[in-house]
């Protein structure tokens, strides 16, 4: 990998040293989970500055494909996008480190998911002058199961304890809600978890909370997969699974603000679309059948109040 210079100091080396050591754990834990497959490194590095390391898991016994990556890299000035939003930020170099993962399970009562967590730089002569933590994470079931929505939101409240407990967990959980959303379809991309950008209070408290979310990942999807790894399926529900893996594209092409960072910014396109599914279809019109299964998954593609214990709206 490619060095960085100047470097932004040491506790962006703490922050890189965390993801590198979370994308192992990670690893490590779905490789196991899994019990056959195992995950592919691919390292790269990138012209501009810095570089990752991208593994994929394929066809294996619970993950049809897992992805997990890790990245470090920099530019001398921010694209579009990213400019755009910041504009006080435009002509500063700029480094940005983060971990992120997606699973596309094979049978189709597992939910799919994504992760990240975050740490971005912005520097000018050798100084930061702006920083910020982001990520979460975020589940999309298609045959959804109440007391799985209800654990992945209960162990998301519980990570969010320590930092301002049910309100920011309802903040997170709201921000979730509202960036994981299809405007051209009207519907949640799934049931939500966390959501956080720009968190650039206090480094120390803001560090705590990114680890919490990276470590807490586990907890909240670990039980799940146990639960339905081995619940017998057919071909309607792999097919209603491949149709609605179709959302999750339209989604991460259209709105998602990671994909057109990395492809405005010069990134490596495989390891930016490792996200997209292996397998997914089309369907002109469709409609699941009135009071099936399948239909019952559009009640839980809205903001909810999963655990009914919320303070406040949304």
């Amino acid at each position: 990998m490619t060095e960085h210079a100047p470097s932004p100091g040491p506790d962006f080396d703490r922050v890189r040293d965390y993801l590198t050591g979370l994308q192992d754990r990670l690893c490590a834990a779905v490789e196991a989970a899994d019990g056959q497959a195992r995950f592919a490194e691919d390292r790269w590095t990138r012209a501009e500055g810095g570089g990752g390391r991208t593994r994929i898991l394929r066809g294996g016994n619970v993950f049809e494909q897992a992805g997990i990556g890790f990245s470090d890299v920099s530019g001398s000035t921010l694209p579009p996008s990213a400019s755009a939003a910041r504009p006080e930020l435009a002509g500063a170099s700029w480094r940005a480190v983060g971990v992120s993962l997606v699973f596309h399970p094979l049978n189709p009562y597992i939910p799919t998911t994504h992760a990240n967590v975050r740490h971005f730089r912005a520097m000018r002569d050798g100084e930061t002058v702006a920083w910020w933590f982001g990520g979460g994470f975020d589940l999309t079931p298609f045959y959804p199961f109440d007391e799985d929505v209800q654990h992945w939101h209960r162990t998301a409240r519980e990570l969010c304890e320590p930092f301002g407990g049910q309100a920011r967990y309802e903040a997170h959980k709201r921000w979730c809600d509202e960036y994981f959303f299809l405007k051209h379809r009207n519907e949640t991309r799934g049931v939500g978890g966390l959501f956080f950008d720009d968190l650039h209070e206090d480094f120390e408290r803001d560090f705590a909370y990114l680890r919490a979310v990276g470590d807490g990942f586990l907890d909240a999807y670990a039980p799940i997969v146990e639960r339905r790894r081995d619940m017998p399926y057919g071909e309607r529900e792999r097919e209603f699974q491949l149709y609605r893996r179709g959302r999750y594209v339209e989604f991460n092409l259209v709105f998602d603000r990671g994909t057109l960072f990395g492809l405005q910014s010069g990134g490596r396109t495989e390891s930016i679309l490792m996200s997209l599914p292996p397998r997914v279809r089309w369907e002109y019109g469709f409609s699941p059948e009135p009071g099936s299964d399948e239909a019952r998954l559009a009640d839980y593609l809205r903001p909810r109040d999963w655990l009914g214990e919320s303070t406040g709206p949304g």
